[in-house]
């Protein structure tokens, strides 16, 4: 009950901050003709991370697509041991959420990152960078990407096998 309480108060304590950035809200009548919709789980097909951006097998299930309400798209994405994205960029940043596995993460110029489930990665816009799974641990994370003109990433070169391997030492132990 107290990790519960904790969690609770960080969560109000962080209010002013969020709110500070926070645009005033605007009241929006709903259209007679909208409403939820629901997009059953396995209704849209996975695909294989295409071979020219990505390093491994890497495996994207797509979540929801940006619309003209909401301009983000959301992807699981999931990265088999030693699987790593293309060095890239997003128009108007991402957030990672990782949900399994232990992963990786560079921001160029940086040292490597470790991230690890329930872990939140903000990718700045135009902030050159890549992710991935660590050498002998998958990883899945949630993707959810700002989108400029129907575009939401701008891919680069691959990251070298000497660039992932300058990472730290990493095991499910740590």
């Amino acid at each position: 009950m107290n990790k519960t309480l904790d969690v609770v108060a960080a969560c109000i304590a962080m209010l002013p901050v969020v709110m500070a950035g926070a645009a005033q809200p605007v009241p929006v009548e709903a259209s007679p003709a909208a409403s939820q919709q629901l997009t059953p789980a396995g209704a849209q097909a996975s695909a294989a991370g295409p071979a020219g951006y990505f390093t491994g097998r890497v495996r994207v299930d797509p979540l929801s697509p940006a619309n003209d309400t909401i301009n983000v798209s959301s992807a699981y994405v999931t990265f088999e041991p030693g699987a790593r994205s293309s060095w890239h960029t997003h128009p108007k940043g991402q957030f990672l959420v990782v949900t399994s596995g232990v992963g990786l993460t560079q921001e160029w110029g940086r040292p490597v990152e470790v991230i690890r489930p329930g872990d939140v990665v903000w990718c700045p816009p135009g902030i050159k960078h890549w992710h991935g799974a660590a050498a002998n641990t998958a990883m899945t994370h949630l993707a959810i990407t700002g989108t400029v003109d129907g575009k939401n990433v701008n891919w680069m070169e691959k990251v070298t096998d000497a660039q992932y391997d300058a990472r730290h030492d990493v095991s499910s132990h740590d």
